[in-house]
């Protein structure tokens, strides 16, 4: 299953070589949310693997990104404990592109007497 989230680059960090075969490479995204009238922020944790470790190298931290990732959940067992690990696999960076200056924190206001016009035939053969 695979998912999408965009947001600022808030921090890249270097890749790690865990094994032989497994290296991996941390990034957060910085995600504002209005909910009402309160703002809140999130800081979420995203791991590069292997080959891939490379797609986050060009982007500057507080460039807005899109992320597509997986989710990944792990079981390990050690001295007879278990324990579980949830990672976010992102497989594809994209640079989001704002060549007119707009973000959602700054799109112009829609006036309330505003009203669209009605759908219907338009008399278009597709």
């Amino acid at each position: 299953m695979s998912f999408e989230l965009t947001g600022k680059l808030s921090e890249k960090f270097d890749a790690v070589q865990i094994s032989e075969k497994f290296k991996k490479r941390e990034f957060v995204i910085e995600k504002s949310e209005q909910a009402g009238s309160t703002s809140f922020t999130n800081y979420i944790k995203f791991q590069l693997s292997n080959d891939r470790c490379n797609l986050i190298e060009n982007i500057n931290p507080g460039s807005d990104i899109k992320v597509s990732f997986n989710i990944k959940g792990n079981r390990w067992e050690k001295d007879g404990k278990v324990s579980f690990f949830t990672n976010l696999e992102a497989w594809r960076i994209e640079a989001v592109s704002n060549a007119s200056g707009l973000t959602t924190e700054n799109l112009p206001e829609i006036p309330a007497d505003f009203e669209a016009p009605p759908l219907g035939n338009d008399d278009l053969p597709f």
